[in-house]
Order: C-alpha cells, then sequence, then structure tokens
C-alpha cells in the first residue's frame, strides 16, 4: 500500500519529483516494467520515469533489502540495454527509521565491478522542502520533524488551501495513507477530511483491489465445489469477503468507521471486529 501510493505520487507529480531528486522541473513519462525484459520486475516498490535526455529510477523501501545494491546494478543494465544514450539517475527512498546499515548501502561492489546509486533517508530530509511541492506533501511528516502531528496539522492546511478538487482529493488521501507509518489512525482521522479522500484514485483503487481480491476468492472455492449451486454460495460470499477485504484496507489506510460502513455495508460492530 505504501510503496504503491508513493509510486502514484511519482509518477502523476513527475515534475515535483524530478525537482527534489534531479533539481530541474523536468516533464517525465512512466516506462512500464514490462519494456525491460529478462525475468519480471518487482513492480510494487519501483518506478522508472524518462525524458528525451534522462531516466530517473526510484524505489520507495519501508524496509531494508540485502538484495538491494544488487538489485540497483540489476536495474541500471536493464534500463542502459534500452536506453544507453540516456543519463540515468536512481535513488532508494526509505520511508521508515532504521539503525540498519543497509539503509547506508550506495553501491554495489565485485571484483572489478563497482556501481553507485543515490540513497535518501527521508527521516534526515528537511521538512521545508516537502511544503514546497504538493506531490511530495504527503511525505512530510516522514521527514527530520520534532513534532509528526503538528507536521500534519500545516500539511492539512495546505492541503485545503489547493483548488483543484482532484488533486486535492489524492493529495489527501495518500497523505493519509503514508502517513500512517509516523502516526496513529486516530489522529490522521481526526485531521484529514475523510470525504475529500473517497474521491480519489487511491481510495477507488482500494476499493476495486478489495472487491477483485473477495470475487476471487468466491470463484475459486465455488469452481471447487463443482456444482452449480456451489458456484453461486461461493461468489455469494466472495461478495462478502470483497466488502471485508475492502473494509480491512480502509482500516490499515486510516479511513474513520463510518465512512467504512457507508462504503462497505458493515455495521461499525462488524468492522470493529475486523480491526
Amino acid at each position: 500500500m505504501y510503496d504503491n501510493t508513493c509510486k502514484f505520487l511519482a509518477e502523476i507529480f513527475s515534475i515535483d519529483f524530478a525537482s527534489w531528486l534531479l533539481g530541474e522541473p523536468i516533464t517525465l513519462t512512466k516506462i512500464e516494467p514490462s519494456e525491460l525484459s529478462l525475468e519480471p520486475i518487482r513492480a510494487d516498490s519501483v518506478i522508472f520515469l524518462q525524458s528525451s535526455e534522462i531516466i530517473l529510477h526510484i524505489e520507495f523501501q519501508t524496509r531494508t533489502d540485502e538484495a538491494m545494491a544488487f538489485r540497483m546494478l540489476d536495474y541500471w543494465v536493464r534500463l542502459y540495454q534500452k536506453h544507453p544514450n540516456k543519463e540515468i539517475h536512481q535513488t532508494v527512498i526509505y520511508l521508515k527509521p532504521t539503525n540498519s546499515t543497509l539503509a547506508f548501502q550506495t553501491s554495489f561492489n565485485a571484483k572489478q565491478l563497482n556501481h553507485n546509486f543515490n540513497v535518501i533517508r527521508l527521516w534526515e530530509q528537511p521538512t521545508e522542502i516537502f511544503q514546497k511541492y504538493q506531490g511530495l506533501l504527503p511525505l512530510a511528516v516522514l521527514t527530520q520533524t520534532d513534532d509528526a502531528t503538528a507536521t500534519l496539522r500545516t500539511i492539512k492546511q495546505i492541503i485545503d488551501s489547493i483548488e483543484d478538487e482532484k488533486i486535492k482529493a489524492n493529495i489527501a488521501a495518500a497523505t493519509a495513507i503514508i502517513s500512517g507509518l509516523a502516526l496513529d489512525k486516530e489522529v490522521i482521522q481526526r485531521l484529514l477530511r475523510s470525504e475529500i479522500m473517497k474521491e480519489s484514485v487511491i481510495y477507488q483503487e482500494i476499493l476495486m483491489e478489495g472487491l477483485a481480491e473477495g470475487k476471487a476468492q468466491g470463484l475459486a472455492q465455488g469452481k471447487a465445489q463443482g456444482l452449480a449451486e456451489g458456484l453461486v454460495e461461493g461468489l455469494a460470499e466472495g461478495e462478502v469477503k470483497a466488502a471485508n477485504q475492502i473494509a480491512l484496507n480502509m482500516i490499515h489506510s486510516g479511513f474513520d468507521l463510518d465512512l467504512i460502513s457507508q462504503m462497505t455495508g458493515l455495521t461499525t460492530a462488524q468492522i470493529q471486529k475486523l480491526q
């Protein structure tokens, strides 16, 4: 959820991310992982953006990974094979504080091979930078702040001043999700209005993922029973599982109980049981 939300921000607000990471407000377009062939890419945490001269590769991480350095080399080779004339910028962005030395690893070394990449630990970044760009607002709570709640309150005021309702909804939803890495959901619910968030693309994806997963489970169960009535029962149970999965996704993303009940049809007691 966190990785995908960050990827959404980087894609929709690519100029803001370019301004931050490259120092230039460059317009970037997305490179689909499927274009890089070879073995499947971990599409849940990585995004590739390009201009006519530059490729920006960003990897979002909530935890460290021993294979990260090699993976950055692997991605660089794939990108170079496809775009040998473009400058490639690679950055791993760690979202949660950690004492692991892996969060400080900026190169892959093996015999005569040496590959370097950039690493950003969000908790070391000045908060002011993330208040300058709309696309970076949802990350502000994870930055170098002494009071995450006060920072979220400031971000909320900036979000309220956004005139474009679609952008406002997307930023609010992304902020609610990502802030869950640093703050209790009660604090997030108190500061961010859920009626705005439900208009966002991110919110709709949460609903669709839950619906698809629940229906898939119901279909699988019905087919396994091998009877027509079993399939019907499986589908019916799938609807229930879909509602439960949607509710779980919304719970994890910090939505309030009333809104979850409204969108899923579950009672408050049923939602509290899921919690």
